[in-house]
């Protein structure tokens, strides 16, 4: 368990790097939570050339010749648990974000029909783990509580410097009124005391789009974020929302402020292109619901804003996560969450200052209170997500942001500076034997039980900058493309076009060829054109 920027991804494909060191046969399958992190896995060890196949089915059965190995989801899993488990005989397992195979009852158990038989598993967590009743495979129990074999957290790497930024919770107070499901009038401030469901009410009405508190809460935010863009021009800023209607609304807001936005929501089909173009880019501004919450990995994102009305500390960790991430060579790195002065965010955001704080004090001797005694009294720490009241029936009359508060001085940040910025150095999979034996073609040969690699070669013949599993999916593209011209030129079927394009070059299954055999149909698909 390491806390979020601290390298989870880096260090378990460094581990599998190694492995493959021991075991050049052994496949590689990485398990992620969401569709967006496979690709983001892929990207991630093309950078140590390793190749992970994003788009694998359970109907191809087998891991391509010249790729290392696949990612899979939780779900895939679920579904997919007995053609996984043949796939994963004798392999290097990576589960990423471990405590979601307790999600789904039926997860759990698939995780051990497919993995069961692993070389060896390794299993990440950036957040605390679950301590409901669903067990997680593969994690040992101690009276209960689920209990991880290294941790790593936030103050250890605020310690460690270079790592992860100091982050700083700004919160804003505010005044509420509201039509409550009952029909009863209300009105509260922040620092009044309100049971579960009124407290949920007061924040679902500060975060409405009808208030005035959320678009003041945007506008402080955008000012912070502006003054930090001069230092750092590509420093970026997260807006959570609480669903897909509130996301596009907040977008409005921002762009009526004169600010580029990107909007990625689950109900687009190009939400994870978005996410990975904002990534690459500078625009100031994404706003998301759940989409970038955990593991996804943005470096530029400074900033975040907290628009959601889902209150768990295993939530807010994860958005405090995404802004954690040192950038090398941007000297101070302040990080900030805006945060709506609810109790229970108040709770969450004092515990993280406190570990910083603790760093800082360790550091200069000096110690800032910056939560008075009390603050914290009432809360109830099981508090989950705001339940959805009847919307006919819930109306907000008006929200005003009033008061708000940092967690810290300005300069307690003195002692985070460019000669901090050594990142520690992994163990050197970048140089001789190492990578001479991940590009060796009878890695994969063997598994496929060829002998030797033939046409599928571990060479890459792709674009500058492409990682192997991006030449795959550009080159089946093309392929397709090919197959619906000859299907209009020949009057053929899809089904004979390809199955005559496959017998051509060779190859079994488009999903299973090498990015060599891919070429090769393309250019009996181009030749078989040109004759028509």
């Amino acid at each position: 368990m390491a806390t979020p920027g601290a390298g989870k991804t880096t260090f378990a494909l460094v581990a599998a790097v190694q492995h493959l060191m021991d075991e050049p046969s052994a496949p590689i399958v990485v398990v992620t939570p969401t569709s967006h992190l496979k690709a983001q896995w892929s990207s991630a060890a093309s950078a140590l050339r390793l190749h992970l196949d994003p788009d694998w089915s359970p109907r191809d059965g087998v891991v391509a010749a010249d790729m290392h190995g696949i990612v899979v989801t939780y779900h895939q899993v679920s579904s997919s648990a007995s053609a996984l488990r043949k796939v994963s005989n004798g392999a290097f397992v990576i589960l990423d974000e471990v405590h979601h195979a307790g999600d789904d009852r039926s997860w759990g158990s698939a995780l051990l029909t497919a993995f069961s038989g692993a070389e060896r598993r390794l299993s990440l967590s950036g957040t605390p783990f679950r301590s409901d009743s669903s067990a997680i495979p593969f994690v040992d129990y101690h009276l209960d509580e689920a209990h991880a074999d290294f941790e790593y957290g936030y103050s250890d790497a605020l310690s460690d410097r270079g790592v992860v930024r100091p982050v700083y919770f700004p919160r804003v107070g505010g005044y509420m009124e509201w039509v409550a499901p009952d029909g009863g009038e209300h009105s509260a401030t922040f620092s009044d005391d309100l049971g579960r469901e009124k407290a949920n009410q007061r924040l679902r009405t500060a975060l409405s789009l009808e208030g005035q508190w959320l678009p003041e809460v945007l506008r402080k935010a955008d000012e912070r974020l502006q003054a930090m863009r001069i230092g750092h021009p590509a420093a970026g800023g997260l807006v959570v929302a609480g669903d897909q209607d509130h996301a596009r609304g907040i977008g409005d807001l921002l762009r009526r402020a004169g600010r580029e936005v990107v909007v990625a929501t689950s109900d687009d089909p190009g939400a994870s292109r978005r996410i990975a173009d904002f990534a690459e880019g500078d625009q100031p501004w994404i706003v998301a619901v759940r989409m970038v919450s955990e593991g996804v990995d943005i470096p530029r994102l400074r900033l975040a804003v907290l628009a959601t009305t889902i209150t768990t500390e295993l939530f807010f960790r994860q958005v405090v996560g995404r802004v954690v991430r040192w950038t090398k060579g941007e000297g101070v790195q302040k990080a900030y969450v805006f945060v709506p002065d609810d109790p229970r965010l108040r709770r969450y955001s004092s515990t993280l200052a406190e570990s910083r704080r603790h760093y800082l004090k360790s550091r200069t001797g000096s110690r800032h209170d910056e939560f008075a005694p009390g603050d914290d009294a009432g809360f109830d720490s099981t508090a989950g997500p705001v339940r959805e009241e009847q919307l006919t029936m819930f109306e907000v009359i008006g929200s005003v942001a009033t008061d708000s508060s940092e967690t810290a001085p300005a300069d307690a940040l003195g002692v985070f500076s460019d000669s901090h910025d050594q990142l520690p150095r992994l163990a050197a999979v970048n140089e001789g034997a190492g990578m001479d034996l991940m590009l060796a073609p009878p890695t994969l040969a063997a598994r496929r039980g060829t002998g030797s690699a033939g046409s599928a070669s571990m060479g890459d013949s792709s674009e500058p900058g492409e990682s192997r599993s991006a030449a795959k999916a550009r080159l089946r593209r093309a392929n397709s493309a090919i197959v619906k011209a000859l299907v209009e030129s020949t009057g053929q079927g899809h089904s004979g076009v390809n199955r005559e394009l496959n017998r051509l070059s060779g190859i079994d299954k488009v999903s299973t060829a090498t990015v060599a055999e891919l070429e090769n149909r393309l250019v009996a698909g181009r030749t078989w054109l040109r004759s028509c």
